[in-house]
């Protein structure tokens, strides 16, 4: 495989830029779109391999699917189907939202993916699913979901810690199961929150029935997912590299389509780029980022943006004092241990960076080129091309993992450096 050179911004940048939909939106819509049964679509639809994983497993359990462009079109179907295979690949909305949809299914479901995928955490919704009378067989892929065409549903209590996705799983089909579903968490702290109120906001605009008003508790009442046509937002965690860019040059860069008010996690990283010195104008242009002359440290709980911690690690190992990084710890389980991924090539490059029980403790020093590791990791692919803006001779060694939510992330990277 050629490893990818980072570019170099040879001054500060200056750019708009336009991103791709959300990943989190856009599967969410389109499984919840596969459920109504009905003809309708979903606007703006990434060509990244998540979206491309849910699409094929929607397409194995028989709904009707063409696309065209960014638009995903859904015919009418009397429901899912099986037997059916389908492949994960790294996608945790896929290998966590579609097992208890296959559930619905009129026949057996299998599972499988990545040799990562493999080794995540899934045995959460697993038995969830055991425990409202499905079988299931095995606990991480591959598993195999016996679909019955019914699902009795009720109340089921997890520990939903490692995950959120665990949570919206059971959400997302919990209206088609007879008794809809009560999810109690019980454990430590669910990370992510937004991505579950993101869940249950998008189940109300399709008319199913929330009560999300307890804490740790969501209860779907039983009945129909009504058919609705979607449109997605930009994803504003994919836009946070394009931000940091201007925030590590003292730039300005604008992403277009940032919403006023949305759910996703990603928006947090106005409130964290303000921190370490940055300007930020929200206006119906964008969000428009002008970095400082140089950035500060911070000391940060990412408990529910923590999918933004490798950016937010790559500019702290820059910044002109040190960072801390908190509340999670459960990035152990994503597409690779982010925070060992994370410490172990910051401090290649020549950083120093040590892992805490819950985060990350960066003290900045003078980083040097180096090869990169992407781990198959989408995020740590974009952090190593945000440190290589400064740092020359940084070489990604994966830059294509990029893809599983953009589909092309290097054009994208390249065209803001040229503006």
């Amino acid at each position: 495989m050629t490893h990818w050179s980072a570019p170099v911004a040879a001054e500060p940048v200056r750019a708009t830029v336009t991103v791709p939909g959300s990943k989190s939106i856009t599967n969410r819509a389109l499984l919840l779109a596969a459920l109504s049964g009905a003809g309708t679509a979903v606007h703006g639809v990434p060509a990244s391999r998540d979206s491309t994983l849910m699409l094929d497993a929607l397409r194995a359990l028989g709904v009707p699917v063409t696309v065209t462009g960014e638009v995903v079109r859904f015919g009418a179907h009397e429901g899912f189907h099986g037997p059916a295979s389908i492949d994960c690949g790294l996608a945790g909305t896929v290998m966590r939202f579609v097992p208890p949809a296959a559930a619905l299914a009129d026949g057996p479901v299998g599972f499988d993916g990545d040799p990562r995928a493999r080794e995540r955490p899934m045995g959460t919704v697993l038995d969830a699913l055991r425990a409202m009378g499905v079988r299931v067989d095995g606990a991480t892929l591959p598993v195999t979901v016996h679909g019955t065409g019914s699902v009795e549903g009720g109340e089921v209590t997890i520990d939903a810690s490692q995950s959120s996705q665990f949570v919206s799983g059971l959400l997302l089909s919990g209206a088609h199961y007879r008794r809809g579903v009560t999810v109690h968490h019980a454990g430590k702290p669910v990370p992510s929150l937004p991505h579950i109120e993101m869940t249950v906001a998008m189940l109300r605009q399709a008319d199913v029935e929330v009560d999300d008003g307890a804490a740790n508790t969501w209860r779907v009442a039983p009945g129909r997912i009504a058919a609705r046509e979607w449109a997605v937002e930009p994803d504003l965690s994919n836009a946070t590299p394009f931000l940091a860019a201007a925030a590590l040059t003292g730039g300005t860069v604008t992403v277009t389509g940032w919403p006023r008010h949305t759910t996703q996690a990603g928006d947090a990283i106005r409130s964290i780029l303000s921190s370490m010195g940055c300007r930020t104008k929200l206006s119906d242009d964008g969000l428009t980022v002008t970095g400082p002359a140089a950035l500060s440290g911070v000391d940060l709980d990412l408990h529910e943006a923590g999918e933004l911690t490798p950016t937010v690690a790559a500019l702290a190992a820059l910044a002109d004092g040190p960072s801390v990084l908190r509340g999670v710890g459960h990035l152990r389980g994503h597409e690779t241990d982010r925070l060992a991924a994370l410490a172990t090539e910051i401090n290649g490059l020549g950083g120093s960076v040590s892992e805490t029980e819950d985060g990350l403790a960066i003290r900045p020093g003078g980083l040097h080129g180096g090869v990169w590791h992407a781990y198959a990791d989408h995020r740590m692919a974009t952090a190593g091309a945000i440190i290589g803006l400064v740092v020359p001779g940084v070489q990604v060694d994966d830059i294509a993992t990029t893809a599983k939510t953009m589909p092309d992330f290097p054009g994208l990277w390249a065209g803001m450096l040229q503006t």
